[in-house]
């Protein structure tokens, strides 16, 4: 079977991709897989190099807009070509912070309030001050934590919505819930290892997510009924957006042991500091064993 590993893309994630996917070529089992990696510059190389490739399934290392928003996905199933993780729908409900946070508080799952400008020109300060400060400004279809900053007061707040439009169409300005972040993946149903993230900064930033020594990730084992709580908060996360094979479900845990859900990422990081085979890790899964499963639970998936 010939594998196309997808990375690159059009976003501002793209550096981050291309790690990921030079990681999967070269973690992948050859002895099982014909490989190739294509390399996306421009959005029409979806359709013309992935044809030129004449691959069997296509194995998604995007991340950010048009990578990881459902674009690729439906592009793939129109010509018939399997493909890693998650549909169309899921990964565009779930690339749109807003309409996650949205249906997942329609299902009762807690996340920190929010408000979301679709223009600078919606910005209403008598709102943030009833969210209460601190609040976390972002892109509303970000990811890597792009443009994201924690402001504390209103002086601060103009130039960071401003800074976030320069990324996006759509800025979120969300309650800063002050606590511990933890990351519980899923492949298949199946919750695995939580993983602790303890950013060497004030939050988990681009920096602490991607440089070596930017944070401290391990597994850990939460207390007996904090860990049912977030099993039982991630697996319905996981069914009310419709996420299929794997994804990365993100928490903030507060002082008081009470979990918050952050947001969901349907095609999460792959370099070598990235969360989901730290996870993988913890319960004995290689790299590659991590790789060979999201292929075969896929293909399961897509038939």
């Amino acid at each position: 079977m010939k594998v196309g590993v997808i990375m690159g893309g059009i976003s501002s994630e793209r550096e981050i991709s291309l790690k990921s996917g030079n990681s999967i070529l070269e973690n992948i089992d050859r002895n099982k897989y014909d490989v190739c990696g294509i390399v996306i510059d421009k959005k029409e190389d979806i359709i013309h190099k992935v044809l030129e490739e004449k691959i069997d399934f296509a194995l998604l290392a995007l991340h950010g807009q048009f990578g990881e928003d459902g674009t690729v996905q439906s592009v793939l199933q129109a010509l018939d070509i399997p493909y890693s993780g998650c549909g169309p729908l899921s990964s565009a409900a779930c690339m749109d912070k807003d309409m996650t946070k949205s249906l997942l508080k329609v299902a009762g799952i807690r996340t920190a309030e929010w408000i979301n400008l679709r223009s600078y020109e919606e910005l209403d300060y008598e709102e943030i001050e009833k969210l209460g400060y601190p609040v976390v400004i972002k892109p509303t279809h970000g990811g890597s934590s792009v443009a994201t900053f924690i402001i504390k007061s209103k002086e601060e707040v103009e130039n960071a919505v401003k800074e976030a439009f320069k990324w996006d169409t759509e800025v979120m300005i969300e309650k800063f819930i002050k606590g511990e972040e933890i990351t519980c993946p899923v492949l298949q149903n199946e919750m695995y290892p939580v993983v602790a993230i303890k950013p060497n900064a004030e939050f988990f930033d681009f920096e602490a997510k991607y440089k070596d020594g930017g944070s401290d990730e391990y597994v850990i084992e939460l207390e007996e009924k904090l860990h049912e709580e977030v099993l039982d908060m991630t697996l319905k996360t996981f069914r009310a957006l419709k996420c299929s094979v794997y994804a990365r479900i993100d928490f903030i845990i507060t002082e008081d042991k009470v979990p918050y859900l952050l947001e969901v990422n349907t095609l999460p990081g792959m370099t070598k500091n990235s969360l989901f085979p730290k996870s993988a890790a913890g319960k004995n899964l290689s790299y590659a064993g991590l790789v060979d499963k999201i292929i075969e639970e896929s293909l399961k998936e897509k038939r």
